[in-house]
């Protein structure tokens, strides 16, 4: 079967987007899921919705791959359904209260890691038309 111009163009993106890890793209997550939360009428919009969705679906390439692996590995246990809409959104950090110093500011100082700010789940609804 002949791909078509738009079937190659479609690879060639999916192939550069794989490319990437995952850390790095998720890293622009939240950038962009406030782009798209505030709706403009805009080609600029339309093009970060584009991202976060690329974005998303790497994730969930991601997800996916490392649950079908699993089930893989482990032949003989029953698979449960798979919930492909909690797999896009990153999970919510949960900060445990350590024990130790903190600097003027409030923040931790030596071996402080400061867990990278994970995304939220968007709730898009349509504005009310007056």
């Amino acid at each position: 079967m002949s791909e078509t111009y738009l079937e190659k163009a479609l690879i060639k993106l999916a192939r550069q987007i794989n490319a990437y890890d995952e850390a790095s793209l998720m890293s622009l997550w939240e950038k962009y899921a406030e782009k798209v939360r505030r709706f403009e009428p805009t080609k600029r919009w339309e093009e970060a919705v584009l991202i976060f969705n690329l974005i998303q679906s790497a994730r969930l390439k991601n997800q996916l791959f490392n649950y079908n692996w699993a089930r893989s590995r482990k032949p003989d246990e029953p698979g449960a359904d798979i919930d492909l809409a909690a797999l896009t959104a990153p999970e919510p950090v949960i900060h445990e209260v350590e024990a130790g110093p903190k600097d003027a500011a409030g923040r931790r100082q030596e071996g402080d890691s400061h867990p990278d700010r994970k995304g939220k789940l968007l709730t898009l609804t349509p504005k009310n038309k007056k």
